[in-house]
């Protein structure tokens, strides 16, 4: 096992296209995570969850309803592999590393280019979380007391 630390990097992705891959609740969440700082999301899977399909019809998303083809990745920035299919996400690694483009997988952090956050907003404040991949539970409480304390600072018309 790896025990590397990850580099906390807060890039803009205002105009990045990104890929999501997998319409489940992983999927979801990701994407909703996302949201504040892109519209510029475009989830492929056979199934969609109804917050997938609500999201895509008010115009946040682009959903594409099928299995993905390695043409979906053309011009992607970063690729979120999160189906339920190790396999399947294994070769999207495979083909975005090839192709230069950064990755992620929600089950194996030794595949992924980059660690996905836990993620605290308040105003112009961001706030990325991550145990490395270790320690999920972790890092999921310090994030709901992280972003329990910034709701408490004062906006800025106080």
């Amino acid at each position: 096992m790896n025990n590397q630390r990850y580099f906390p990097l807060f890039i803009d992705l205002t105009e990045r296209k990104i890929v999501v891959v997998g319409g489940g609740k992983t999927g979801t969440r990701r994407v909703k995570a996302l949201l504040p700082f892109t519209r510029n999301i475009t989830v492929i899977a056979p199934e969609l969850t109804a917050d997938l399909r609500a999201l895509a019809m008010a115009g946040h998303i682009q959903m594409v309803e099928r299995p993905v083809k390695k043409s979906d990745f053309l011009d992607a920035f970063i690729v979120l592999a999160v189906t339920n299919d190790w396999k399947l996400n294994d070769t999207i690694c495979k083909i975005c590393r090839d192709e230069g483009i950064y990755v992620n997988t929600s089950n194996d952090r030794e595949e992924s280019d980059f660690l996905f956050p836990g993620i605290c907003t308040q105003d112009d404040l961001v706030v990325g979380i991550s145990s490395g991949g270790r320690d999920h539970h972790r890092a999921r409480v310090l994030r709901a007391a992280v972003q329990k304390m910034m709701e408490q600072l004062p906006s800025y018309s106080e």
